[in-house]
């Protein structure tokens, strides 16, 4: 899927800059829609909480070290997402097989249906959207989103 980049194609500053607002005013949207439902929720649980559940619920078995790596957020940061999300009861944290400070985390039943109300409505905007640009334009946003988020990607790159 991932082929050598296309030498041929060339882009001004302006098209460039329309692209980049694009991706910030989706992104603005798909939190906007995820706010929304996470204040709903009326659990005093945010974005951080939700981009952990949603990748334990993809990576099951990553620990703090890894939600951190993915988001962004600093490992104390990681660490008190999913501390919060254990003493939910939405997380439970197993100990490491190999060395007991890496425990893996995965979403409970109650996490996993916490983490299905907010995708849910995302994954619907999402799916409008590759809707909306065509089939050939899935697998090339496809690409796209996954050289912009780099190694973060790691091997999902290629899943369909």
């Amino acid at each position: 899927m991932n082929g050598p980049a296309d030498s041929r194609l060339i882009l001004s500053e302006t098209e460039l800059d329309q692209g980049l607002e694009l991706v910030l005013l989706a992104e603005t949207s798909l939190w906007a829609a995820a706010d929304a439902l996470l204040e709903a929720e009326d659990a005093g649980l945010g974005r951080s909480h939700w981009r952990a559940a949603f990748l334990l619920r993809r990576r099951p078995g990553a620990g703090v070290k890894e939600i951190a790596r993915l988001t962004g957020l600093t490992k104390q940061a990681a660490s008190r997402t999913l501390a919060d999300l254990e003493r939910r009861g939405l997380a439970e944290k197993a100990a490491g097989d190999l060395d007991a400070r890496r425990r893996p985390a995965r979403l409970t039943e109650a996490g996993l249906a916490f983490e299905a109300r907010i995708a849910d409505r995302l994954r619907t905007m999402v799916g409008q959207a590759y809707r909306d640009g065509g089939l050939d334009g899935v697998a090339a946003a496809r690409r796209i989103l996954a050289s912009l988020a780099g190694p973060r990607a790691g091997g999902r790159r290629e899943e369909a």
